[in-house]
């Protein structure tokens, strides 16, 4: 009897994967697709001689031909309107062997193609959410943002939609917000004024479209850490790690001490950058830091001499 499937009545085969061994119970079982069978590498059993190969009948040498020869689609994606689960006619306008198409078998693909993409979006609810997913995108490339943060903001941006918190706002407003509240729920160090810079939208309305969704979403975000901003930071004022590693260690501790409440992450950020570049002796002026964090020079000097103060650090300026 096979061990994918055990019989049920005639014609109701049921799948049971086998896991261990029935004879010893070892879990290390071996496939033989040359011969079929399902072995113990243990004890050497049997356990099915005919086991069945769920892979590919084909054969690929290099990745053009595992393309070339795969005949599925790609990934469900969250970045479509239909996850991409929907056809596409091809724009190459050739025949299945490669010859070009005739002038009216041309045209006759041009009516088709239109048709089939008028097809995919149906309905005013669809066409927003096709907008607001192009501009989800179009920000997040100009923001150099991953693919998963896209993919994240997307899926926020579909609840919305399904609980009706979008009518009445703006599509572009809303997508914004939703890509500032996947950076917040990925811990991408992202602020809203890098936001309203790129937008060029209100800060305040941006935040508010933000508060409202987190809160109409139930979604339970923690508070930016100034840690999360150190990399970036110091990224772009091109510090080694050794500035990155001793601001940490003194946000930690100040975060140990309670020190960080009621105070904004990238000014506290920027001030332990300054203290530590003293230390490593790679410093960078209270200006250059403050304008990478967004910040005032006043900021930067106001946290950096709080933070000397209460966790007693020696600042030679």
């Amino acid at each position: 009897m096979s061990a994918e499937a055990r019989t049920k009545g005639k014609d109701k085969p049921v799948i049971e994967k086998v896991t261990e061994c029935p004879e010893c119970g070892s879990s290390q079982l071996a496939q033989d697709y040359d011969r079929g069978e399902l072995i113990c590498e243990k004890c050497g059993l049997v356990i099915d001689d005919q086991y069945i190969d769920q892979g590919p009948e084909w054969r690929a040498f290099d990745m053009q031909q595992e393309q070339s020869r795969a005949r599925a689609g790609p990934a469900m994606t969250e970045m479509m309107h239909d996850r991409g689960l929907s056809t596409k006619i091809d724009e190459s306008n050739r025949d299945s062997q490669g010859r070009s198409l005739s002038s009216s078998k041309k045209a006759q693909m041009y009516r088709l193609r239109k048709w089939q993409r008028r097809s995919r979006v149906s309905g005013a609810r669809e066409s927003t959410l096709v907008s607001a997913l192009s501009e989800i995108k179009r920000l997040a490339s100009a923001m150099g943002l991953p693919k998963h943060v896209k993919e994240r903001s997307a899926s926020i941006y579909r609840k919305a939609v399904e609980k009706n918190l979008i009518r009445g706002r703006s599509v572009k407003i809303v997508a914004t917000a939703v890509l500032y509240t996947a950076c917040r729920e990925l811990g991408i160090p992202r602020t809203l004024d890098e936001f309203a810079e790129v937008t060029k939208f209100d800060r305040k309305e941006i935040g508010r479209t933000y508060r409202f969704l987190k809160w109409e979403l139930k979604m339970k975000l923690e508070p930016t850490k100034p840690q999360n901003y150190l990399q970036k930071f110091c990224n772009e004022l091109k510090l080694g790690g050794d500035v990155k590693r001793l601001a940490e260690e003194i946000l930690n501790k100040a975060e140990e001490e309670e020190l960080l409440s009621g105070k904004g992450p990238t000014g506290l950020a920027a001030a332990a950058i300054y203290i530590a570049g003293i230390k490593v002796g790679d410093r960078r002026t209270q200006i250059k830091i403050a304008d990478v964090a967004d910040v005032t020079e006043v900021t930067v000097r106001n946290r950096y001499k709080e933070l000397a103060e209460k966790l007693d650090i020696t600042v030679e300026v």
